[in-house]
């Protein structure tokens, strides 16, 4: 069956927020008597929502206090370096276009999510924005799966999610619809593929090519 709805993840799918991310990060640990991380160090951290990454980094009874400056910072340097990856705003232009029902689906914090689609032109394109916060559940429960294509009124069969890391993979597969990879964001080809991703690409141009013959 043909694809009817698309949830796009959104750091390392659509958007490049690592130098942000890493900043925050940058900002907030040595706070907490830890080194500033390297970006490389972050990268490996991040994906499965700011407290799972946080736990990277600093024990746990820290987490909540780090979290709040973590937050707290990212807010007045959100829009600063953000960046749509090659082919996002393409990509959601022709699947709008095509009448497909679009939305964001990541562990991002909800209100950040939204600025920073709003910012990159991506908002009148989408049918609803995911993120963290919006729901008790974040990727790869698959609460949230659930949640998000009730409330979309998708079926699982006709749903495609396009990420870049296992926790998408899990997340869909999860859900019970598919998943397709980029590797722009967090992980390799070998590492998405061993996640067992439905079809991983180099980035979103050659994801669109494919995906626009099977809408």
């Amino acid at each position: 069956m043909a694809f009817k709805t698309i949830l796009l993840d959104l750091d390392g799918t659509l958007v490049d927020a690592f130098t942000t991310i890493h900043r925050s990060y940058c900002h907030t640990l040595p706070q907490f008597g830890r080194p500033a991380p390297t970006m490389e160090q972050v990268r490996r951290a991040v994906g499965g929502g700011l407290r799972n990454a946080m736990r990277h980094f600093l024990p746990e009874e820290l987490i909540d206090s780090a979290i709040a400056v973590h937050q707290a910072y990212t807010d007045q340097i959100l829009l600063e370096d953000v960046r749509a990856f090659p082919g996002s705003l393409e990509l959601l232009q022709a699947l709008h276009a095509r009448g497909l029902t679009l939305a964001v689906f990541t562990n991002k914090h909800a209100g950040s999510s939204r600025s920073i689609c709003a910012h990159l032109g991506f908002t009148p394109l989408l049918n609803a924005i995911y993120g963290a916060g919006d729901t008790p559940w974040i990727k790869p429960q698959p609460e949230l799966a659930a949640h998000v294509l009730g409330e979309l009124k998708a079926d699982p069969a006709t749903t495609l999610l396009i990420g870049d890391s296992p926790f998408d993979v899990q997340a869909a597969h999860n859900g019970g619809f598919q998943c397709w990879c980029v590797t722009t964001g967090t992980h390799n080809t070998e590492q998405l593929t061993a996640a067992k991703a439905d079809r991983v690409f180099g980035g979103l141009p050659e994801l669109q090519a494919t995906l626009l013959a099977e809408v």
